[in-house]
């Protein structure tokens, strides 16, 4: 395959900090992970987003829940017995976007589930992936099998009824949301990358699930008051075959809050740049928040859709 040849292109790292540290402790052995996360809370976040499709930029918004949960390594589920041995920690993330074209209207829901232990178990085990639209509906999944990813898709479109398939590894575009909350900054990977694009991006574009070279960096944000936070952060990724690109802007320090997005590339001969704010953050047990008298969480989010 055409990405073979850059297997070997290292991977760099650079540093949000002054000095470089020499502690090897993992960011989720430490107090401030536990007590941010392991306290049986979600953190949930809202986000008014500008999508692009059909040439034009179409208004929405967008949710991310991020949560720790166990999850078993062998049937990649959450863990609902007591075979705790099969089972590892991840932080999973849920991120809904939800918007309008036209008439019809979009969702996209793509879940992320990436081990904490990051330097024990390197690779995200599972992302999936689905879409409904007046269209009709499809779903993309990809398991981290023999030091790989298993590729399974179904859709209503003719062209795409079925995929089954597996890719070489490689690092996923979607578990980058993870990542930036899992590690410290100079732990996040720069230079020229092998990326698999992000999967709601690849169903807008209707693009299979295929590894790719990017051009990622990261650097102090110095853009305008749009994304709003402390000492906030810029991690652009850039797919030179695609033209496509992608920025996170996320808060430098702990717990590594994101502020939101954008994301450009061409499509009906002209470039469209999407693109999230944030509204709202809250931590919450939403499993048990299903009364309608909850509904005032909704509020406090700002949610519409």
């Amino acid at each position: 395959m055409r990405y073979m040849c850059m297997l070997a292109v290292a991977v760099f790292f650079i540093s949000c900090n002054d000095s470089k540290s020499d502690s090897k402790e993992q960011l989720c052995d430490s107090d401030i992970f536990k007590k941010y996360w392991n306290r049986g809370n979600a953190e949930i976040s809202s986000y008014s987003l500008q999508q692009a499709q059909f040439g034009h930029l179409n208004n929405g918004e967008a949710i991310m829940v991020f949560a720790t949960e166990d999850f078993r390594k062998d049937k990649h589920v959450q863990l609902e017995s007591d075979a705790r041995d099969k089972a590892i920690k991840v932080l999973k993330l849920n991120f809904i976007k939800r918007f309008v074209t036209g008439i019809h209207d979009f969702s996209m829901y793509t879940s992320v589930f990436t081990p904490v232990q990051t330097t024990v178990f390197s690779s995200t085990l599972k992302v999936s992936n689905t879409n409904q639209d007046w269209s009709g509906q499809t779903f993309l999944q990809l398991n981290f099998r023999q030091n790989g990813y298993q590729v399974l898709g179904k859709s209503y479109f003719e062209e795409e009824i079925e995929d089954d398939y597996h890719i070489d590894k490689a690092m996923l575009e979607d578990e980058l949301w993870n990542r930036i909350r899992l590690v410290s900054c100079n732990e996040l990977p720069v230079g020229k990358v092998i990326l698999v694009p992000g999967l709601a991006s690849l169903r807008l574009r209707r693009e299979k699930a295929m590894p790719s070279i990017a051009d990622i960096t990261l650097e102090p944000y110095k853009g305008d008051s749009t994304f709003k936070g402390d000492s906030l952060m810029d991690y652009r990724i850039k797919y030179a075959e695609s033209q496509r690109s992608l920025r996170i802007i996320f808060e430098k320090h702990f717990p590594h809050k994101i502020t939101g997005w954008e994301e450009s590339y061409q499509a009906q001969n002209q470039v469209l740049t999407s693109r999230a704010v944030l509204k709202a953050t809250i931590q919450n047990p939403y499993w048990e928040k299903n009364m309608p008298a909850d509904t005032i969480y909704r509020k406090k989010l700002n949610l519409k859709y």
